[in-house]
Parts: C-alpha cells; sequence; structure tokens
C-alpha cells in the first residue's frame, strides 16, 4: 500500500478530507506520508490548497502540488484558458516515483472524477494508476444517485486494468435517509470493492486531535481505524 491513488465520483464529494484522514491516521501510526495533487484548480498563487488542508489536520506530511490553475475547471480546460502548461500522466507518475523512495505512504488526490482529463491528449488519474499499479480508493456521496456513480467509476477502473481497493463515504450525514442507510450495504456491490469506511460530514471544521478521532472512528483497519461496517450499520437501526 505504498501508492493510493484517491478519486472520486464527482467533484465535492469529500476527497481531501478522505486524504487528510488518511494521512493523519498514518503519521500517528509512525508512517512518513506524502500527498501529491497533481493539479489544483480554482485557487490563486497565495491562496490555501487542499495541501494546506491535508497538512492541518495530518500534521507531518509532505506536500507537492504540481500546477495551480486559478479558475474552477477541469485541469485541461483551467490550463488551456490559463496558458500554464498541462500536467501530464508521466509528470505526475514520476513525482510519485521521487516521493515513494522517501516515504512509506504516497496518497495521489485527483480533480473531480478518475476520467478528468488533465492534458489535451486526454491523459487522466487513471493513466497515473495504471502506469504506477497503485491501488484505487473511491470516494462516494452518502445520498441517492451515488450507486450510478459508484458503479460507472469502478467500471472504468476494472476495464483499464486498476485495482479498487474499496470505497469510501466521505460526508455521512448527521440525520441519514433511508437511501443513505441502504447505500451502506449497497455502494460494495456497485464498487465491487468494501466499504472502508464513513467519514462524518464537517469533521474538515474540527481541531487536528478532535479530527484524528474522527478519522479513527470513520476509516478501516486497514487503514489504521476502527471502523467495522456491520457495526455502523446495526448502530443506525439500534432503537434510541
Amino acid at each position: 500500500m505504498s501508492v493510493l491513488v484517491i478519486t472520486g465520483t464527482d467533484t465535492g464529494v469529500g476527497k481531501t478530507v478522505v486524504s487528510a484522514a488518511i494521512a493523519a491516521l498514518a503519521v500517528e501510526h509512525g508512517h512518513r506520508v506524502a500527498v501529491l495533487k497533481p493539479a489544483q484548480t480554482g485557487v490563486g498563487d497565495d491562496d490555501p490548497g487542499d495541501l494546506d488542508v491535508v497538512r492541518a489536520h495530518a500534521g507531518q506530511v509532505t506536500g507537492r502540488e504540481l500546477r495551480r490553475y486559478p479558475d474552477p475547471l477541469a485541469p485541461e480546460t483551467a490550463a488551456r484558458r490559463s496558458g500554464i502548461s498541462p500536467v501530464t500522466p508521466a509528470e505526475v507518475a514520476e513525482a510519485a516515483g521521487d516521493l515513494e523512495q522517501s516515504h512509506d505512504l504516497v496518497l495521489i488526490e485527483g480533480a473531480g472524477g478518475l476520467l478528468v482529463r488533465f492534458d489535451e491528449r486526454g491523459g487522466s488519474l487513471a493513466d497515473v494508476a495504471w502506469s504506477l499499479g497503485a491501488l484505487v480508493v473511491i470516494v462516494a456521496r452518502a445520498g441517492l444517485g451515488t450507486l450510478n456513480a459508484t458503479a460507472l467509476t469502478a467500471e472504468v477502473a476494472t476495464r483499464r486494468g486498476l485495482n479498487v481497493a474499496g470505497v469510501i463515504i466521505g460526508a455521512w450525514p448527521a440525520t441519514p435517509g433511508v437511501a443513505d442507510v441502504c447505500n451502506l450495504t449497497d455502494l460494495p456491490t456497485a464498487a465491487g470493492a468494501p466499504l472502508l469506511g464513513v467519514l462524518e460530514d464537517g469533521i474538515a471544521g474540527l481541531e487536528r486531535e478532535a479530527f484524528l478521532a474522527a478519522a479513527g472512528r470513520g476509516l478501516s483497519p486497514w487503514f489504521g481505524g476502527k471502523f467495522d461496517p456491520e457495526l455502523f450499520a446495526e448502530n443506525l437501526a439500534a432503537p434510541m
């Protein structure tokens, strides 16, 4: 598990929080962690980005951002509009390989979904994962519509020869509806891979220690946490 690719079923599903949570637990267990953000969009030169969020919650991690584009668009489009050179899968893979030599865990956080284009040739996060032989973690929404998006992402990953490690719900609502609860069972089927975590909505606003505790509750032992999907579902069903 030296390199993990963190992708989403869409934008705004909680990829950065998931990256921060995985990194925080790994650091807590004494691992050297690096987080690679190939393309950060929608931020200015001096604005905080996703890596700043990860550092704030995980502490001592190495962060590397390859490109930063001001427009909140897909990386290829943002690169074209800004005149800044696009990032390529080969460049991302090279950076990940460099980081892997001096770190126990390298997390590569994509922008949007698995096939969002980095460059004019259609290079994407899927190409990065394939070239590195890295496991893919899918970050999904909790509610209605997530099953189709998750199944599409997993099917594309499988057809491209990628290995999906599992799916994580990036923001679990304080008051879940029936679709949210049912998806705890159905998401692993859609992904063809286990449910590896459910992170509470709003934990990005917590201080570091509280965030670490939430990460431990919400992530599988595979990441060093305590999350048990069956027990989580049982607790939701238990009478108050």
